[in-house]
């Protein structure tokens, strides 16, 4: 046991190093400096001008992503690679990762207010975590939507080609959008809260010209006048975070038509609560738990106590609990591989 602290000690170092590279990403996103340096490299003087940064900035930030291997470095001159381009820039490219920098910068700014929370068992609003967290939340998902979405309807079983589609808490709406591409005569109704996520939403189906067949409704999805319309009816990534899963699941049920399909889908974690068993994926959930997911779902209930309180580490078990809560018959595990999501389909 001696050399515990040391081990701690390293381990604690090597992550204090990626967080600070992560946040130095974080700025060079939202500067503008990857999309500066995308089509031909740049010395910090040049830089500065295309991006209207400070050239002594332009320098230390260039020198900085040099080193940690992010740009190359030849003749004094700064350039993007290709493949770090399109993982931190292209936002429908299989490798995409540049939503992480941002939601982690805007979960690092949450400290404070999550501190206090935790003080006071209080919970936190979605909104709170401002515009940076959703935008990266949606555009790492929307990475996922646009490349298998397709495939993932496929998987369920008797699925005929619905005519009207419910996404539940659709966030910015690239999940929507996804099912308006996998069905092209489909109509497709995004529902949420969040009033600037549906704004957001708007914009987009607005700029991908579809407008005509997506719409997004700043609306609860238990409101009585949207029961029994829907063929299917989604939810991606979104139960863990509600205050009342049940309610909510409770509504799905009821949105859909007589012979409707609903999916859902969510974490993907280990069965049970096991520190032996975890791997990356479940301590880089639960780590999302502690700093968002659980004061989100705490803030999403009229009180604190009235909050179900899942956490991002919603285990197969306890979704069942709520599916069967809220009137399923059954629930079902669709046999479709992904590292962060379960697929469940509901009847």
């Amino acid at each position: 046991m001696t050399d515990a602290p040391q081990t701690l000690r390293d381990r604690l170092e090597g992550a204090g190093l990626q967080a600070i590279e992560l946040l130095t990403v974080a700025l060079g996103l939202r500067l503008g400096l990857y999309v500066a340096l995308r089509d031909e490299p740049a010395t910090a003087l040049t830089l500065a001008r295309r991006a209207g940064i400070g050239e002594r900035y332009a320098r230390e930030w260039l020198e900085q992503q040099a080193v940690a291997g992010f740009l190359t470095h030849a003749d004094g001159l700064f350039g993007l690679p290709d493949e770090h381009a399109r993982a931190l820039l292209d936002a429908e490219d299989p490798t995409f990762v540049g939503g992480t920098p941002r939601t982690s910068a805007a979960t690092a700014a949450m400290l404070d207010v999550v501190v206090e929370a935790y003080r006071s068992g209080a919970g936190v609003s979605f909104g709170a975590y401002g515009p940076e967290f959703r935008a990266g939340l949606g555009s790492n998902n929307r990475r996922e939507y646009a490349n298998h979405l397709g495939t993932w309807m496929a998987a369920i079983p008797d699925l005929r080609s619905p005519a009207r589609i419910a996404d539940v808490g659709c966030g910015e709406g690239w999940s929507s959008l996804a099912l308006a591409a996998a069905f092209a005569t489909a109509a497709v109704d995004g529902i949420d809260l969040d009033e600037s996520s549906v704004f957001a939403a708007r914009r987009h189906a607005a700029e991908r010209g579809l407008a005509d067949r997506v719409s997004f409704h700043l609306r609860d999805a238990a409101d009585p006048g949207l029961a029994g319309r829907y063929d299917l009816v989604c939810a991606f990534e979104t139960i863990h975070d509600m205050g009342d899963p049940i309610g909510a699941l409770r509504a799905m049920r009821g949105l859909r038509a007589a012979d409707g399909t609903v999916l859902v889908v969510d974490e993907r974690c280990g069965d049970r609560f096991d520190p032996a068993a975890a791997d990356e994926r479940e301590r880089y959930m639960y780590g999302y738990s502690v700093l968002h997911c659980l004061p989100v779902s705490v803030g999403d209930a009229p009180t604190p106590e009235q909050s179900a309180a899942t956490g991002t580490c919603m285990r197969a078990s306890v979704f069942t609990d709520y599916a069967l809560a809220a009137g399923f018959e059954s629930v079902d595990v669709l046999d479709i591989e992904h590292e962060q999501w379960r697929f469940y389909c509901l009847t």
